[in-house]
């Protein structure tokens, strides 16, 4: 990422959007080879769970948290007849915690009533329990049972597809859809984690370091600038 950058003029606009999204992909996978889901957790019910509590909170924040969430608390069952004032002041620290702990006690008891105590495993039973969206549900089934079910769209993925220019949506949904149309399903969440880090590290929301970045020469809001090693789009064996 400190790579030297030197002044150039690119072929960005030459490009049509699936190949700026393959691209993109290729230099993620370079610079992030090790991307993972950094929300910590044990089973399918514990990463439902923390990612409910990482609506706008960090990471960090939540696996903070989560420790003593599990400790007291392992399981769907334990979650579902934990008392609420209890539930609320354990993850108080994670914000909007009544909501979210009035979410994670139905959802367990959901999951406990309606699934046998297991995470169910499609979309559509997912969107059921309270709480869950598409980005939990995304979460979920990629990270507990290897299912890309979608693009797992954050604010980091939300903000990084639109600067990237693969999308003119805000909505979650919409830019979920234009980026499952630019992108092989195989590498959704490879994407959204890769993403997720570049945002964190790169482009920030206020302060993107573009003159840091390896993708500004495929970004059309980036000055024209371009990594040295801009040679890596060619090497296709990296998408695999």
């Amino acid at each position: 990422m400190g790579a030297k950058v030197v002044r150039v003029n690119t072929n960005r606009k030459s490009k049509s959007k699936k190949q700026q999204a393959h691209c993109i992909l290729v230099r993620l996978k370079r610079l992030y080879p090790d991307a993972t889901c950094s929300l910590t957790y044990s089973t399918p019910v514990q990463l439902l769970v923390a990612t409910i509590l990482s609506a706008q909170c960090t990471d960090e924040r939540v696996n903070k948290v989560t420790p003593l969430l599990f400790r007291q608390f392992p399981d769907a069952e334990s979650l579902g007849n934990a008392p609420i004032e209890e539930l609320e002041t354990l993850v108080r620290s994670t914000g909007f915690y009544r909501n979210k702990a009035k979410n994670i006690k139905a959802a367990t008891q959901m999951i406990v009533r309606d699934f046998d105590g297991k995470v169910p495993r499609t979309m559509e039973q997912l969107l059921r329990l309270p709480g869950v969206a598409r980005k939990t549900a995304n979460v979920v089934m990629a990270h507990a049972f290897g299912i890309n079910a979608g693009v797992t769209v954050d604010t980091h993925v939300n903000r990084l597809s639109q600067r990237l220019g693969l999308t003119k949506h805000e909505d979650a949904v919409r830019i979920e859809r234009d980026l499952m149309k630019l992108l092989p399903q195989a590498d959704w969440e490879n994407w959204s984690i890769r993403l997720i880090y570049h945002g964190r590290a790169v482009c920030k929301a206020r302060n993107p370091a573009c003159e840091q970045c390896q993708l500004a020469d495929l970004c059309p809001t980036a000055p024209k600038i371009s990594p040295q090693n801009a040679n890596i789009d060619v090497i296709s064996s990296a998408v695999r």
